[in-house]
């Protein structure tokens, strides 16, 4: 039976068990075990220490207390027995309870550190100046020449090892409180959201941000407890809660040291509205009963007290009325903006979620030219910081960067993509902001990696399906959605929820248009489907999202505005209609399955004649996962077609990531290039023929031809 039929909750039609041998599915429920990397040590929980100094139970003691009658006359050989076994089981559970906390609280030796950062694939590394790194080990005492030399003659194996870190881990969200004295609301708060096992992101991530990091040395130890970070971990990972847990401990410990005053603590900054509010629903469920407040910043919200400003602006326009007559004609209109923008109260808040643009307008309203400082920021995050440090968005990113004028500022990049080019401009702007601020001591850029870098998560299945033409495509698509034969034990099967994304907002309406009455009347018709893009309303993007997470709507199709940070805990799919724009373009697409640990989730990437050029760099990206799966047999994209991929020449994939593929730009006819015109329209998402299409718009020019001839007449009797 069709799987859209099956889903829906208003059919009458019984549900039949589907008998194949498919893995778990990304729906099912949360993961009992969030974490990606784990090995077999891991996994196991905590062995008692008590255990071999106990006593134990034989099989025929655990027999009859499996067997025991609770409701006849108890037996006084077993209800002994039965004593002796819940004695054992207390001591044995104090046992357990009473190590947990010793090796929550107890400190590790650097083998120990090793050894679990490892098993995790945490590698934490200093990206300071080599020089500075050897000379703060050296202890301060080595000459510059000699450091060189040393340099010099090291490997890039042995440099990258200079780098490494290794702070003690995270075990357990038991020790967050028992080691860095977190409120204990926020323990409750994220025992009741569900958190039990920390993910391999909080790992490696948590302790340095609550923590700080020590850094060795021959004469001490140099600790920093406020270090810039830069993260890069799979998406899904629990970036989110990795850094609002830190935010809220130290808001809550900064109301305790100042009583009674509010000001805008921490900023944290994402590319999209819907980021921007699903940050803030997960702040506010982790603050509340802390007193801290979370507040997703609005278009016409005021950050700055700028009242003084106002009106001192306002008496010298008052001065000087006199003067000029063209002056006066202005007024008005300034002193109403003026007074509109004095009765908007100040934002109180504690941790403020914004975009970039929306920022910038508020801290720009006053000073056109320049944004007002916000001395009171303390920290900084940059959520999918890749983005927010591209030409799209760095300008405004820079702009509320510089802002922070605190010269304590910590600031974190998060992202699952983190090229080199954007760690070298962090670096530099990190520097270039410490000299102008000042500042003598300057705190280490510590980066965590979570895996291989820039790769997608390794717990969902690949498919790279080539359909030759834009028809290929549509009738691949509606293949997976409507499966004509059963689907092989081995191969990945779709079933919704699932996105779909596209190159442009016309190719998202268009692919919409066509798939709309393709799911059954009986299973909820028109819909279970939806599309969304940025040219819609702010209040018809929320309800999307929100029937889309209840289960009222179940395929969303979509461009790269869902591409990024989005979370879906039911999705079960991703399909890639239009392929990404780059590599780290599809990370984060196919990253809205599989969160969280769970497994199941498929990603298929359909690819024409005009994509062949711009495949390899994805077929590469499938390859490196599915080595992470310790996948041999049974590949998605087998070392043939790896050979036989052209390699994209770096202008290339340039224009790829800006403008996208040529055939499927929306403005190639408004460019005049007539050839690219006629290739989009052959591109075009549509099952009609040429023929039918033909035929159509011939029947139009006929009738506005014969329109036009009928107003003609009119006229001329007239």
């Amino acid at each position: 039976m069709d799987a859209l039929k099956v889903l829906t909750r208003s059919s009458n039609i019984k549900p039949k068990p589907i008998a194949t041998a498919s893995s778990r599915l990304p729906s099912a429920g949360k993961s009992e075990n969030p974490q990606l990397f784990r090995s077999a040590d891991t996994q196991s929980s905590k062995k008692r220490k008590r255990q071999d100094s106990e006593e134990t139970v034989d099989d025929s003691e655990a027999s009859d207390d499996q067997t025991l009658d609770f409701f006849g006359a108890p037996k006084r050989a077993s209800s002994s027995a039965n004593e002796t076994v819940l004695k054992r089981s207390q001591r044995s559970g104090e046992a357990d309870q009473e190590s947990a906390e010793d090796e929550d609280t107890k400190s590790m030796d650097e083998a120990q550190r090793r050894s679990i950062l490892k098993s995790h694939k945490i590698k934490v590394s200093d990206l300071r100046d080599l020089r500075e790194i050897l000379a703060i080990k050296l202890g301060g005492k080595t000459k510059s020449k000699k450091i060189d030399k040393m340099i010099a003659s090291m490997t890039k194996k042995q440099q990258k090892q200079a780098r490494q870190l290794y702070p003690e881990p995270l075990t357990s969200f038991g020790a967050l409180r028992k080691r860095y004295s977190i409120s204990k609301r926020l323990e409750q708060n994220i025992a009741e959201q569900g958190f039990r096992v920390p993910t391999e992101v909080q790992i490696g991530s948590l302790p340095i941000l609550l923590g700080g990091i020590s850094v060795s040395t021959e004469s001490d130890t140099e600790t920093h407890t406020n270090p810039d970070l830069m993260v890069v971990a799979p998406t899904g990972s629990g970036k989110t809660l990795a850094f609002m847990i830190p935010l809220i401990h130290k808001v809550v410990r900064h109301h305790r040291e100042n009583p009674g005053k509010r000001e805008i603590f921490a900023i944290i900054v994402a590319p999209t509205k819907e980021l921007v509010g699903q940050i803030a629903n997960e702040g506010r469920k982790l603050a509340l009963g802390t007193g801290v407040k979370v507040t997703a910043m609005r278009k016409g919200m005021r950050v700055v007290d700028d009242q003084e400003e106002l009106e001192d602006d306002t008496e010298g326009e008052d001065s000087s009325s006199t003067e000029s007559s063209d002056d006066d004609e202005e007024k008005p209109d300034e002193s109403h903006d003026e007074r509109r923008r004095r009765n908007v109260a100040l934002t109180k808040s504690d941790i403020l979620v914004t975009t970039p643009l929306v920022l910038v307008n508020a801290l720009s309203a006053k000073q056109k030219t320049a944004v007002s400082p916000l001395p009171s920021v303390r920290h900084l995050v940059l959520d999918e910081a890749d983005v927010l440090l591209d030409p799209l968005f760095r300008d405004q990113t820079t702009a509320i960067w510089k802002a922070c004028t605190n010269a304590d500022l910590q600031i974190s990049f998060w992202s699952a993509t983190m090229g080199s080019s954007i760690e070298e401009f962090t670096k530099s702007m990190i520097k270039d902001r410490r000299a102008s601020l000042g500042v003598s001591r300057a705190a280490p850029l510590i980066r965590v990696v979570i895996g291989l870098k820039d790769t997608a998560v390794p717990n969902i299945r690949h498919k790279l399906v080539y359909a030759s033409n834009e028809q290929g495509k549509l009738l691949g698509l509606r293949q997976l959605i409507h499966p004509t034969a059963p689907v092989p034990s081995n191969e990945p099967r779709l079933r919704p929820p699932f996105l779909i994304f596209t190159q442009t907002i016309p190719r998202a309406v268009a692919l919409y248009s066509e798939l709309l009455y393709d799911i059954p009347v009986e299973a909820g018709g028109s819909s279970r489907i939806a599309v969304l893009h940025s040219d819609l309303s702010e209040k018809r993007r929320s309800e999307i999202m929100k029937g889309f997470r209840k289960g009222e709507i179940w395929i969303i199709v979509t461009t790269d505005l869902l591409a990024r940070g989005v979370d879906f805990r039911g999705v079960n799919g991703v399909i890639n209609y239009d392929i990404p724009t780059s590599s780290a373009a599809y990370v984060h697409r196919v990253g809205r399955t599989g969160r969280a640990g769970r497994e199941g989730g498929v990603a298929v990437t359909f690819y024409t004649k005009e994509d062949i050029p711009y495949v390899k760099s994805i077929a590469n990206m499938i390859d490196i996962s599915e080595k992470l799966q310790g996948r041999t047999e049974d590949k998605s994209v087998q070392k043939w077609l790896l050979d036989a991929l052209p390699d994209l020449s770096k202008e290339d994939r340039k224009y790829l990531k800006k403008h996208g593929v040529k055939a499927r730009q929306a403005s190639a006819k408004l460019r005049g290039d007539e050839k690219l015109a006629r290739e989009a329209r052959r591109n075009r998402i549509s099952t009609k023929s040429a023929y039918d299409r033909r035929r159509e718009r011939r029947k139009k020019e006929a009738i506005m031809a014969s329109r036009k001839r009928r107003a003609e007449s009119q006229s001329s009797e007239n």
